[in-house]
């Protein structure tokens, strides 16, 4: 299980307005936000783990996505996978995939794909059948 995951950004403000946008499509609530760091962190309703955060990387370079990396939130149904597809379009995101199902995965994988302003590579998924 995970405890948190950190997304390097290089706008705070932009990326605050995107990821307040796209986490909340996944019922996802605020757990506090830095300005002064720049820092921000979510975590699910009603629990306190996993968190994501996003925030200038610590060693003070400029943020860079990696080549193969991607972050995969799980959404509690198929509509909120759409849902967070079209949020995230509409807030800056890149289309690296849009909703539908994923069979060769597995039959009931539900799932889409954006780059979020940075670049950082998203996936947004549910398992269960509709």
């Amino acid at each position: 299980m995970l405890s948190h995951v950190h997304i390097g950004i290089r706008d705070f403000d932009r990326a605050l307005a995107f990821y307040a946008a796209v986490l909340a499509a996944l019922g996802w609530r605020p757990a506090f936000v830095g300005p002064e760091r720049p820092w921000a962190g979510w975590k699910p309703a009603g629990q306190d783990r996993p968190l994501f955060l996003i925030g200038a990387p610590y060693d003070g370079e400029p943020a860079a996505p990696g080549n193969g990396q991607m972050v995969a939130l799980l959404a509690p149904s198929r509509q909120a996978v759409d849902d967070f597809h079209a949020t995230a379009l509409a807030h800056g995101a890149t289309d690296d995939g849009a909703p539908g199902l994923r069979p060769e995965y597995h039959p009931n994988y539900y799932g889409a794909y954006v780059r979020d302003p940075d670049g950082n590579k998203l996936c947004v998924c549910c398992h269960t059948p509709d």
